[in-house]
């Protein structure tokens, strides 16, 4: 193993019936004023919400509610967020969602905590988060793995971009993971969770670092489990090992745990970002697009990764170690293709697009050729502009 500093501070409270375990968590981690923040109305149509405000309430805890985070979220409602929250005198803010939903309330516990600065200060990078409100979750969805992760991202509409932050502060205090929460999910919105909690790992586990060999074996398992259960998630929203696993990876690929000892690219999420950001696409579309195009510009410059890949994910071990690499790349596809996912930009329903939209894509990517995205092929904007090209059909 080479060297790697590892911190997850949040709480787990997964299983079965978790979710009446909110309120002891909340108190367990100081808060006594709680704005929850959620999404569209599923939760409260489920129940679930009322059932949260039933138990905060018997417990003696002050809470104030602050819905309508949209996919994508967006930098204007999460400021209305921070003005909720200060109104409030909130002291911990509850998301009650996915990632978009514990993206917003990040950003809401950062700004409730430094009313001086504008959160966009914040995913500018002119200012860095030094304080911020602690942060709990109640997860319904396994994708974003927002609920252990130390980063966030919203878009911001005045400029259509798309941007993350990444700093402990982001890391949630605690997080409520009852799988039986995700059962009344779409279908898609569980596809496109799935491509998510991959991506989150494969944009680890492309490296030109070695050494890390059970890092290497944690991410392949955890490739494997997550294609394992995948169709019987699909086929049966209901069913509680396919839907538990698939909640249990999706944090494990984003807490870090499958990164240590080797740098994150996370090109390919920075490609999506831009996609997401212009057309207001689901943020797990955008990386089944943009991950093909990006694997065949680059795996020639570390074909022996791919081939690995391509043998110990989808035991692809016929042919030379390029021919493998092709078809594990090919094999990725084809599985995201059989969830129902695109994998060029008209099936992702936005149309082949013109070359000034391309180039458009390009600068945002990499803030007009000042910066490169990724490490294991730092992505110029010339190689994005070449990237988004091979995946405009």
């Amino acid at each position: 193993m080479q060297s790697f500093e590892f911190y997850c501070p949040t709480e787990i409270v997964f299983g079965r019936g978790a979710e009446s375990k909110t309120a002891a968590a909340v108190q367990k981690h100081g808060g006594t004023r709680v704005l929850i923040v959620y999404g569209g109305g599923s939760v409260v149509r489920s129940g679930l919400l009322a059932r949260l405000e039933n138990g905060l309430d018997a417990a003696g805890i002050a809470f104030a509610v602050f819905g309508g985070v949209q996919p994508n979220p967006r930098m204007a409602h999460a400021r209305e967020g921070v003005k909720a929250a200060a109104k409030f005198g909130a002291d911990m803010i509850l998301a009650v969602g996915g990632g978009s939903v514990i993206d917003t309330a990040k950003a809401v516990a950062h700004g409730a905590a430094n009313l001086n600065i504008d959160i966009g200060e914040f995913w500018s990078g002119r200012q860095t988060v030094q304080r911020s409100l602690p942060v709990g979750v109640v997860l319904t969805i396994a994708a974003a793995g927002s609920e252990t992760s130390n980063s966030a991202v919203l878009t911001n509409e005045e400029t259509g971009k798309k941007s993350g932050i990444n700093t402990d502060f982001n890391r949630p205090a605690f997080a409520i993971m009852d799988p039986e929460l995700t059962f009344t999910l779409p279908k898609q919105q569980i596809a496109c969770g799935i491509a998510d909690i991959m991506m989150h790992t494969m944009d680890r586990y492309f490296t030109h670092e070695e050494g890390n060999e059970f890092t290497d074996r944690v991410a392949e398992a955890l490739l494997r489990d997550v294609i394992d259960h995948a169709k019987r998630a699909l086929a049966n929203r209901k069913d509680y090992e396919a839907m538990s696993e698939l909640m249990w990876c999706g944090s494990v690929s984003h807490n870090g745990f499958t990164g240590l000892g080797r740098s994150m690219d996370f090109g390919v999420h920075k490609l999506g970002h831009e996609l997401s950001g212009k057309f207001d696409v689901t943020h797990g579309a955008s990386l089944t697009v943009m991950w093909g195009a990006w694997a065949r510009y680059v795996y020639e410059d570390a074909p022996e990764r791919f081939a690995r890949f391509a043998r110990n994910v989808w035991d692809v071990s016929v042919g030379t170690c390029e021919e493998r690499a092709r078809g594990g790349i090919r094999e990725t596809e084809t599985f995201w293709k059989e969830l129902g996912l695109p994998v060029n930009f008209t099936e992702l329903g936005i149309g082949v697009q013109d070359e000034a939209t391309l180039k458009f894509l390009a600068d945002m990517c990499t803030d007009y050729g000042k910066k490169t995205v990724g490490c294991f092929y730092p992505i110029s904007r010339a190689v994005a502009l070449d990237i988004y090209r091979l995946a405009n059909h």
